[in-house]
């Protein structure tokens, strides 16, 4: 089954084309991005399977448009790798946040989209893009099926003492304000994958997996199922991340909102925008720069990453007392999977449990490695994440079942 997997940002459309054959047998065709949609000048950049990538600048007015391009793209003489837009079956999208409508993909429909549109208050960054490139794929590819696959999906199963606030009740069940979680798709692919690697079960085990990038989140996994996770009712709780602030005093918000007379929207942009990595240095919100200026004696970037490693830690030892006990500690994301001084950091502070750490092993870069000794209590592993293979193969079910 050919699957056009789409990740809407409010600017941009990141898209993989997949063969499905099932689950675990499948080729990827085609994968790229559509960059600054709505700007005086926008850009495709397409990778077909064993073919050069191209780059295009071309004006992309709005992603009804940006999707067009993605299936032209898909289909050009050159850099194509398909015959017409009808042997495309499928479409999947990612969706940040889908509250506690959805515990699951779902197939497309007009009552879908309208949860959809209710849950763009928890995520105004995500939600209304995820919609404009539903839209748009209406609008370009009518007669085929669309499913959603929801960040918050995986959390579902996490208990009311780990997901409520202690706020008045009235707020929740005026507002549905609660803990939703975020990267749930990857906290389940890498929780999954990683007990294969290390040989545990799953459905019987204690696994932690932390997702480190410019967004950051910490899950607990009982069993297979979510428990906790460091997310909250938006991705802004939590780690210290690129420009979010992750966990705060409330009272420091309005502390600061007062002092600055900034209105709501004003300090929205402060924790989302200007804080994290970026509002800390002062300079760049990524990792990478930040090392650099780590190594080159900045004692400010040395701080933000004792912060980073400090704050990882804390979550794993909160989980580890949540599940009494842990089997395996999984790294993934962008810095998790490509940061040995990140993963040592974190492991070196947990001797109490019995972790032990390959250093040769540990210097892998983004390839699935288990990096933990044979004697470790605890097992630990790099675990590259997919979530583009989970939205495939959710799509590709529930596309099949429309055929039955």
């Amino acid at each position: 089954m050919i699957i056009l997997v789409i990740n809407c940002g409010s600017s941009s459309i990141k898209y993989q084309l997949l063969d499905m054959q099932s689950d675990d047998v499948f080729d990827l065709k085609a994968k790229g991005i559509v960059e600054k949609i709505g700007l005086e000048t926008g850009q495709l950049q397409h990778k077909p399977a064993g073919k050069e990538k191209v780059v295009r600048d071309l004006p992309i007015a709005d992603h009804k448009v940006g999707m067009q391009i993605v299936l032209d793209a898909l289909v050009d003489k050159d850099c194509g790798v398909l015959h017409s837009f009808s042997d495309i079956e499928a479409v999947g999208h990612r969706i940040v946040q889908g509250a506690d409508f959805f515990s699951g993909s779902a197939l497309v429909d007009e009552e879908v989209i309208r949860k959809i549109d209710i849950c763009c208050d928890f995520a105004p960054l995500h939600n209304p893009a995820h919609l404009l490139g539903i839209r748009a794929c209406q609008e370009v590819l009518p007669d085929v099926p669309q499913v959603v696959t929801f960040d918050t999906a995986f959390h579902q199963t996490m208990p009311a003492y780990a997901f409520m606030y202690g706020l008045p009740y009235s707020c929740y069940e005026k507002y549905h304000i609660r803990r939703y979680g975020a990267h749930g798709t990857s906290h389940q692919f890498v929780a999954r994958k990683g007990a294969g690697m290390v040989g545990i079960d799953l459905n019987a085990s204690k696994i932690i997996t932390c997702h480190i990038g410019n967004g950051s989140s910490i899950t607990a996994v009982q069993n297979g199922k979510s428990i906790d996770t460091s997310m909250g009712l938006t991705p802004l709780e939590g780690l210290l991340m690129g420009t979010r602030c992750g966990d705060i005093d409330a009272n420091a918000i309005l502390h600061i909102m007062k002092k600055e007379n900034l209105t709501a929207d004003q300090m929205y942009e402060i924790v989302n925008k200007k804080s994290g990595l970026l509002g800390l240095s002062g300079k760049t919100s990524d990792m990478r720069e930040m090392r650099e200026m780590a190594l080159a004696g900045d004692e400010r970037a040395q701080l933000i990453l004792d912060m980073l490693v400090y704050q990882i830690t804390k979550y794993v030892g909160a989980y580890t007392a949540a599940m009494d006990g842990v089997d395996a500690i999984f790294f993934t994301g962008g810095i998790g999977e490509h940061n040995d001084w990140l993963r040592s950091g974190v492991c070196s502070r947990l001797n109490y449990l019995g972790v032990k750490i390959d250093a040769e092993a540990n210097t892998a870069w983004g390839v699935d490695t288990v990096i933990s000794t044979p004697d470790s209590k605890v097992k630990v592993a790099l675990v590259t994440t997919d979530e583009e293979l989970v939205i495939a193969r959710d799509t590709m079910h529930i596309a099949q079942g429309l055929k039955k």
